[in-house]
């Protein structure tokens, strides 16, 4: 009799193991421009399912009676039931049994049984490890294999945030906790990354292999070069721990072997690649730029703060940026081994955190020949000519607009702005900059009316009219009669009008923010932020983020100046010149009397920060 056909089914299905973000990671999103994205936001991070391998299917080319395959391989108990009440599992392993009468041991036996079933001679080598009963045979004959040493001082970091709110800046946003990664450095620190801890309410580390996390508590945070450093008071966790140590600058084409703790799991993560870029770099959260490396290793959430090690197992650089464009893979960012040493000196030298200097000028390239004979330059000579000089920056004493800035620190700057940095390559000249310290002077050469000038320029932090950061303190405020007034900065923009705030927020903001100097060192730039409606503000209402010029005719320096020039009037009306040619009028007595009621309604404390109030 001829056998009836064999079935062919549906080949399996292979399941793919997505990476499910943990309450913890999913709500640490660090906002960043739409390029370049901070990896411990999740939210900027494209995860990619990765496919599981096909699973071999026993039954195909044999003929016969079909054998069971045990769905899992945890036990006799995950398998589904026989005809007669047991498992085909453990039918099919019954003649093992018979076979296996030298095996003593119930763990030594089951695995013997499935090594026969399987085909594998040795039952050792049994691909799965995850079988209860195992564990024994792998405590007793297995070899515990320690990997590169330097890869114990990379720790866990879990950190609880409460931000701000700045579009109501008298309460805070709900917390919430973010993981990412840090290395144990020498004297008792550990490093991460500053936005890992940025409004921070608890920090706590955790060293690799251990299940206790200690307490940790932050020195400094480098908000411009996004480096923060910790310290562990408690004894214990700094037993049996070797301090990493820093390399030198990695050139092109080297290999680094990123290390962290990015999403997906819970255990220590290495990801490689090579170094494919030097250059100065964009810091996303310190909104500055500084010496960055580029490298082809994936760089996902977590990852933020882990340590970049050569093939000599030295740290070389900090993950803290990736690309996320259409157009670009795997293209990752380290903060180099110069910008952390800067950091550690800085803290070193001063106790604190002062920054990286600028020297305070913007400038333009002299690439056109027309443009440099016209400024009186020579054929030998090159450089860049300054556009604009900050007022509060030390440099506006000795330099001007149109002169060409030749030299810094007797290196010679291109037309280009370019300087001289390795074999085969050229760097901004911002560089040599930022490799001062905060206080330090250097020497320029200029060229002005044809001829060359020298001056030692002090070099001091940027004042920004708009600031990038509030750097943990809690934003400013007044409110008079329902009208709220405050400072802005990025992190207000961003609170307002969202990630994209470079492009919704209103132009004139904007300009302010790209193109608009500090003229004093106290100036701020004052808004109405909002009207908490009441019958006294009647018609104001529609009022949102508009700039305040003038109070009674004084204009407004910053919110402190605005608040006391308030308090202190005893003039019948109040009145504030906006911007757009608006003006908003206000009884002085009935304001002032009106204010604790709408406070009252709206759950408000105070009528203005604590910062204003002394």
């Amino acid at each position: 009799m001829e056998a009836p056909p064999r079935k062919r089914g549906r080949p399996p299905k292979h399941p793919k193991v997505h990476s499910n973000d943990s309450p913890t990671n999913a709500s640490n999103n660090h906002h960043a421009p739409p390029a370049l994205n901070s990896p411990s936001s999740p939210a900027d991070v494209d995860m990619v399912d990765r496919a599981v391998p096909p699973v071999v299917d026993s039954r195909s080319g044999q003929r016969g009676r079909k054998k069971s395959v045990p769905d899992k391989l945890d036990g006799p108990s995950s398998a589904k039931p026989g005809p007669g009440g047991g498992s085909p599992g453990d039918r099919d392993l019954s003649k093992a049994d018979a076979d296996a009468d030298d095996v003593d041991s119930p763990a030594e036996k089951l695995s013997s049984r499935r090594a026969k079933k399987s085909g594998l001679a040795n039952p050792s080598l049994f691909p799965c490890d995850t079988i209860r009963g195992l564990a024994p045979m792998f405590e007793d004959g297995g070899e515990d294999v320690k990997d590169a040493p330097f890869m114990d001082a990379v720790v866990k970091v879990f950190c609880v945030h409460t931000e701000p709110n700045f579009s109501l800046p008298w309460q805070r946003k709900r917390q919430f906790s973010s993981n990412s990664s840090g290395f144990i450095i020498k004297d008792r620190r550990v490093l991460t990354n500053a936005h890992s801890v940025e409004h921070h309410t608890q920090v706590k580390v955790k060293k690799r292999g251990s299940d206790t996390k200690y307490l940790a508590k932050v020195l400094a945070i480098g908000t411009e070069c996004d480096i923060a450093m910790l310290t562990v008071d408690d004894a214990e966790f700094w037993e049996n721990v070797t301090p990493v140590d820093f390399g030198s600058l990695p050139r092109l084409q080297d290999a680094v072997t990123v290390v962290g703790y990015p999403i997906g799991g819970d255990t220590i993560s290495v990801t490689s690649g090579v170094v494919s870029r030097i250059e100065v770099t964009s810091y996303v959260h310190g909104a500055t730029e500084l010496l960055g490396v580029q490298i082809d290793a994936a760089i996902n959430s977590g990852n933020s703060g882990g340590p970049a090690f050569n093939d000599r197992g030295e740290c070389v650089g900090i993950a803290f940026q990736s690309l996320k464009h259409e157009d670009a893979e795997n293209i990752g960012y380290v903060i180099p081994t110069p910008v952390i040493t800067h950091f550690i000196t800085d803290y070193v030298r001063s106790g604190d955190y002062t920054g990286f200097p600028i020297l305070g000028i913007e400038w333009q390239k002299m690439e056109n020949p027309d443009l440099r004979k016209a400024l009186g330059m020579k054929s030998s000579q090159k450089g860049v000519r300054i556009r604009r000089v900050e007022p509060t920056a030390p440099a506006s004493k000795n330099l001007q607009a149109s002169d060409i800035l030749l030299s810094f620190d007797d290196i010679d700057i291109a037309n280009d702005g370019t300087v001289p940095f390795r074999h085969g390559e050229r760097i901004g000249f911002s560089y040599l900059v930022s490799q001062k310290y905060t206080g330090e002077s250097a020497k320029v050469q200029i060229l002005r009316d044809g001829k060359v000038k020298e001056f030692d320029i002090d070099l001091a932090n940027h004042k920004r009219l708009v600031p990038a950061h509030i750097k943990g303190k809690p934003p400013s405020y007044y409110i008079l009669a329902g009208i709220v007034f405050a400072a802005i900065s990025v992190p207000y923009l961003r609170s307002e009008y969202g990630k994209d705030y470079d492009y919704d927020a209103p132009v004139k903001l904007l300009d302010k923010l790209l193109h608009s100097m500090s003229q004093s060192d106290d100036e701020q730039l004052v808004v109405v932020s909002q009207v908490l409606v009441a019958d006294i503000n009647i018609g104001y209402e529609d009022i949102v983020n508009t700039q305040v010029v003038a109070f009674n005719e004084t204009p407004v320096r910053n919110l402190k100046h605005l608040a006391s020039m308030v308090e202190k009037c005893t003039d019948p009306f109040l009145r504030f010149d906006l911007e757009y040619q608006q003006i908003v009028v206000l009884e002085t007595e009935t304001a002032k009397t009106a204010t604790p009621e709408i406070l009252a309604t709206h759950c408000i404390p105070s009528s203005m920060s604590d910062d204003l109030k002394t």
